[in-house]
C-alpha cells in the first residue's frame, strides 16, 4: 500500500464486488475484511489473499462498518488500488469495446448511485466497456458507485472522452451515435443496425448537452404511457441497453 493514502483507496463493499475485483484485478486487492456471517463465501478469497501475503480480517459489525463508511456493507470489504480512467483516443483502439452491441457514454450524470446501476445494466447486457465525459457534474468511479454496481464496473473497460462533442464525430465511422433525449426521438427499434451503437445518456435534470446531442447522428426516445415525463437515467438506459442490444 505505499504510495497510497487511505482515502484513495477503493472500497469495494458487499461480496459481489468483492469478487468481481478478485475475479478481475486480484493483485490490486489490498485488505479484505468480513463478518463471520460471510466467513464461508469468503473463504475462497482469503485463500487467494494468503497467497499474495496481503492482510485479511473477520471483524465486528461495528468495525466493518467503520471501514466500508457505510452501513450498506453487505458484510464483506475489499481495499483496492484505485483504477485509473485512460482517455480514449490517447493510444489505439480498443478492439474490445467493437465487441459489444453497445457502449454507453454518461456526459454529466452526477449521481453516484446512477453510475453505478448504469453499469450493472451494461455489464449484464454484455457491455464491455464504458466512456465517462469530462463535464464537471460527472459522477466518478466511487465507493458508492462500485457498490450500487454490484462487481458491474469490474467488467468494464472505462475510458475518458474528454470532448464529447467532438469524439463522437470521430467515432461515427466505428459506431451508430445514439443520444438518448426524453422526447422527440425514434423508439429503439427503429434505429439503424449494422454497426454498434453508442448510447449517449445525460445529466438526470436537464438531459444531454446540446452540443453532446448535436453531434450524435440519431435520437432514440422510448414511448411511455404519458402519465409521467421521463424515467429515471438508470432505468431508461437499461431498457434501452435490452433493447438495442438484441
Amino acid at each position: 500500500m505505499r504510495g497510497w493514502r487511505d482515502s484513495d483507496l477503493d472500497r469495494l463493499c458487499g461480496p459481489a464486488a468483492a469478487a468481481a475485483a478478485f475475479a478481475t484485478r486480484p493483485d490490486a486487492v489490498l485488505r479484505l475484511f468480513y463478518l463471520e456471517t460471510r466467513r464461508r463465501e469468503v473463504g475462497p478469497l482469503c485463500a487467494q489473499m494468503a497467497r499474495n501475503r496481503r492482510p485479511y480480517r473477520e471483524v465486528t459489525p461495528d468495525e466493518l462498518m467503520r471501514i466500508a463508511g457505510t452501513e450498506h456493507h453487505g458484510g464483506v470489504v475489499a481495499i483496492a488500488v484505485p483504477r485509473t480512467i485512460p482517455e480514449l483516443g490517447t493510444g489505439p483502439f480498443p478492439p474490445a469495446l467493437l465487441a459489444a452491441p453497445v457502449l454507453p457514454l454518461l456526459d454529466g450524470i452526477g449521481n453516484p448511485h446512477n453510475l453505478g446501476a448504469i453499469a450493472r445494466s451494461a455489464a449484464f447486457f454484455g457491455c464491455t466497456g464504458l466512456l465517462l465525459s469530462n463535464d464537471p457534474r460527472q459522477a466518478g468511479l466511487s465507493d458508492a458507485a462500485y457498490r450500487i454496481a454490484e462487481g458491474g464496473l469490474e467488467h468494464l473497460e472505462i475510458l475518458r472522452l474528454p470532448n464529447p462533442a467532438v469524439g463522437l464525430r470521430a467515432l461515427a465511422p466505428r459506431f451508430t451515435t445514439v443520444a438518448a433525449v426524453a422526447a422527440g426521438g425514434v423508439p429503439p427499434e427503429a434505429l439503424p443496425r449494422g454497426k454498434p451503437f453508442l448510447l449517449a445518456l445525460g445529466n438526470e435534470e436537464i438531459g444531454l448537452p446540446g452540443l453532446t446531442a448535436a453531434a450524435c447522428t440519431h435520437r432514440v426516445t422510448l414511448p411511455g404511457s404519458g402519465r409521467v415525463e421521463s424515467l429515471n437515467v438508470s432505468v431508461a438506459a437499461a431498457v434501452l441497453m435490452h433493447a438495442m442490444s438484441g
